[in-house]
C-alpha cells in the first residue's frame, strides 16, 4: 500500500532523475530509413535548437504526469499516469542523445520548466480525473502538432532528428487516445487558448536558452 510519504518521495525522485541524471530509454532510439547528409554549421544549430525545444517538452511531460499521478485518488488512473511517464522517458533520452550528437546542450531553464509544469499538473489533478485526463488530451494534441511542424523545419539532411520526431509524434497521438478512452473531458476553448499561449512562451525561450 503506497503511503502519501512514499508518493512524495517517488515524485521527488522523478524530478531529480529528470533534471540531473542521464535518462535511460527502454526502447532503442529510432533510426532513419536512409542515411543523412552532412549538415552545415547553420543546419546543426537549427536542428539543435528544435531538439532542445523537444527535450524541454519531455521535461514538462515528466513533471505533468508525475504531478497528476500524485494527486489522483484512483489507483488505476495513477498507474495510467505512471506508465505514460515511463514511456515519455524514452523521448527524454532520445532528444538528449541527439543533442549530444549535434554538439549542443539542453535548456538552462529546465528546473523552471519542470516546476511550472508540475504546478499545472497538480492543479489539473485537483480538479478531478476527467479534467486531468482532458488536460492530457489537449497537451498531447498540441505537442503532436508542434512536433509535426518541426518535420517541416528540420533540415532535409537531418534524417536522424526527423526519425526521432516522427516516432515521438506517433507516441503522443497514442497517449491522447488512451486518455480519451480513460474518460477525458473536452477542455473549454479559453483553457485551450491559455495552454497554447504558455506553450509558445516556453518553446520560443527554449529555442535559444
Amino acid at each position: 500500500m503506497t503511503t502519501p510519504t512514499d508518493a512524495l518521495l517517488s515524485a521527488a525522485d522523478t524530478a531529480l532523475r529528470t533534471l540531473f541524471a542521464p535518462p535511460r530509454a527502454a526502447r532503442p532510439m529510432p533510426q532513419p530509413a536512409t542515411p543523412g547528409a552532412d549538415l552545415t554549421d547553420q543546419e546543426k544549430r537549427l536542428s539543435a535548437a528544435l531538439m532542445r525545444v523537444n527535450h524541454v517538452g519531455e521535461v514538462c511531460a515528466q513533471a505533468l504526469y508525475t504531478a497528476q499521478a500524485l494527486t489522483t485518488p484512483d489507483p488505476a488512473l495513477r498507474a495510467h499516469f505512471t506508465r505514460a511517464c515511463a514511456e515519455e522517458t524514452d523521448h527524454l533520452a532520445w532528444t538528449q542523445q541527439r543533442l549530444d550528437e549535434l554538439g549542443s546542450r539542453t535548456s538552462l531553464l529546465n528546473p523552471l520548466w519542470y516546476a511550472g509544469a508540475f504546478g499545472i499538473g497538480l492543479l489539473a489533478g485537483r480538479l478531478g480525473n476527467a479534467v486531468s485526463l482532458g488536460f492530457v488530451v489537449e497537451t498531447e494534441r498540441q505537442v503532436e502538432a508542434h512536433l509535426m511542424s518541426h518535420m517541416d523545419r528540420l533540415p532535409a539532411g537531418d534524417t536522424a532528428s526527423r526519425a526521432i520526431v516522427a516516432q515521438m509524434a506517433a507516441d503522443e497521438a497514442a497517449h491522447a487516445v488512451d486518455a480519451q478512452k480513460a474518460g477525458a473531458m473536452e477542455l473549454p476553448g479559453p483553457v485551450q487558448g491559455l495552454m497554447k499561449a504558455a506553450a509558445r512562451v516556453m518553446t520560443t525561450t527554449a529555442h535559444y536558452v
